[in-house]
C-alpha cells in the first residue's frame, strides 16, 4: 500500500513546515489529489489517522480536494478531460493523449497555530 509512505511524506513535509517556520500545532492540513495520481483518498486517510498519532498534527482536519485529470490529444492538438490513463480522447478517439494535469498530489497548505 503506497498510501502509507505518502502519508508518512506528508508528516514529515509538515515537520518540516513546523522547524522552518516555527509553529508547534497543525489544526488543518489541505491536500490536492490528482484523478490520474492513483492514490486511493480512503486508504489515504486511513494511513494518515495511525501516522499523525503523538505527532503536532495528531487530530488535524485532513481536507481532500479532487483535480480533474487533463490530456493534451497530440491527434485533435487540444486540451482535453481524461479519467484515467490511456483513455482515448474524448473529441477524437485517439489514443495519442498525453496527461498534462491531475497527475499529482501535493499538501496545498496548513493551518497552524
Amino acid at each position: 500500500m503506497h498510501e502509507m509512505s505518502l502519508a508518512e511524506g506528508i508528516l514529515e513535509l509538515v515537520e518540516q513546515a513546523a522547524q522552518a517556520q516555527g509553529f508547534s500545532r497543525v489544526r488543518e492540513i489541505n491536500l490536492e489529489i490528482g484523478a490520474l495520481a492513483g492514490v486511493e483518498t480512503e486508504a489515504l486517510a486511513f494511513c494518515l489517522e495511525s501516522v499523525l498519532k503523538g505527532s503536532l498534527a495528531e487530530g488535524a482536519r485532513v481536507n481532500f480536494a479532487a483535480v480533474p485529470g487533463e490530456g493534451w490529444c497530440l491527434n485533435c492538438g487540444t486540451t482535453v478531460p481524461i479519467a484515467a490513463l490511456y483513455d482515448p480522447c474524448p473529441r477524437c478517439g485517439g489514443y495519442q493523449v498525453q496527461a498534462t494535469g491531475g497527475t499529482q498530489m501535493r499538501v496545498k497548505d496548513l493551518l497552524v497555530e
